[in-house]
């Protein structure tokens, strides 16, 4: 029994505080204290300085050749890209109109890595599941992204170009921080004291402002509408990606921390970066959300149950 409390506590613990936060965020949202301007603006900044920043910060203070795992993370990536397959196969058969199977397949393959992956790492690993998340999320970021350009561009009939999608990959403020950060670490530069302080301070902000947003964005009531196409996504987000890859990972001799990071960065709900491309390519924007509404709330029970598995089995 005392086990089985053990491993209990430290599923809710992993998910636990994200749970509070995304409720406060709600709470504060329906109070009036969050308005959508405070949402806006304080999204805009984690995207574009604070998340950008602690990734900076965890990279650079890291030795890249001592806690990078370069098959965890080739592993990551291959993954991704045959889940990513399977997901555009299935589509054409499950989802109807045509046009909505791109928001399908990123939707379900698409995580949030920079919000809640990496503070699901954080607050299971601490400082060593931030230093080892924060590269694998870097990589896998810029493979998700232009994943969800093809699908997206597939199912709509748009031509996005490969300069238009190599442009954005190279001014994604995520992919700047880390590949700012890569010669620090591997230089081992040595930053000035003021400089590190100052970045620590903003990027100790991120994880609750972004949590704080992500709360008060989210309209549960946009669910009545698209609910076949919102559930297969779900579906695919929370049960599908995240037991494949995690099986795949398993069969492969991953464990410890690894394997906790590649489980938790594919539990992770389904990007709200992707609800700004679907509306931006001129897809159904609604149903985009609704995945990430729905993603967002199953995300903390799917994986707060992955990892009593995980732990039981004595394989993290």
């Amino acid at each position: 029994m005392s086990d089985f409390l053990a491993i209990l506590s430290f599923s809710f613990s992993v998910t636990g505080p994200i749970f509070v936060l995304l409720g406060l965020g709600v709470l504060l949202r329906r109070t009036g204290m969050l308005t959508d301007g405070f949402i806006d603006a304080g999204s805009k900044l984690v995207f574009t300085i604070a998340l950008p920043t602690l990734l900076f910060t965890s990279i650079a203070r890291t030795r890249i050749a001592e806690s990078a795992n370069a098959g965890m993370i080739a592993y990551g990536l291959v993954a991704t890209l045959a889940l990513y397959v399977v997901l555009e196969w299935a589509a054409k058969f499950a989802v109807q109109p045509e046009r909505d199977r791109g928001v399908v397949v990123q939707g379900a393959f698409r995580s949030n890595f920079g919000v809640v992956g990496l503070a699901y790492c954080v607050n299971a690993y601490g400082d060593a599941g931030l230093a080892a998340a924060s590269l694998y999320l870097g990589l896998v970021t810029i493979l998700v992204n232009v994943l969800a350009v093809i699908t997206l561009s597939r199912s709509l009939h748009r031509s996005q170009g490969v300069g238009r999608i190599v442009r954005g990959i190279a001014t994604n403020p995520l992919i700047i921080g880390i590949l700012l950060a890569l010669p620090v670490s591997a230089l081992e530069i040595r930053l000035p004291a003021l400089a590190l302080s100052s970045a620590q301070y903003i990027a100790d902000m991120t994880l609750p402002l972004a949590l704080l947003c992500t709360g008060a964005s989210l309209d549960f009531r946009s669910l009545r509408s698209e609910i076949a196409s919102t559930a297969l996504a779900a579906l695919g987000k929370l049960v599908v990606v995240p037991m494949l890859l995690t099986l795949g990972a398993v069969a492969l001799g991953f464990r410890g921390l690894e394997l906790g990071i590649l489980m938790l960065m594919a539990s992770a709900p389904s990007a709200a970066a992707g609800y700004v491309m679907v509306r931006a390519m001129g897809g159904n924007a609604t149903l985009a959300a609704n995945i990430i509404a729905l993603t967002t709330l199953g995300s903390l029970l799917t994986t707060s149950l992955g990892v009593m598995m995980l732990r039981s089995a004595g394989l993290i």
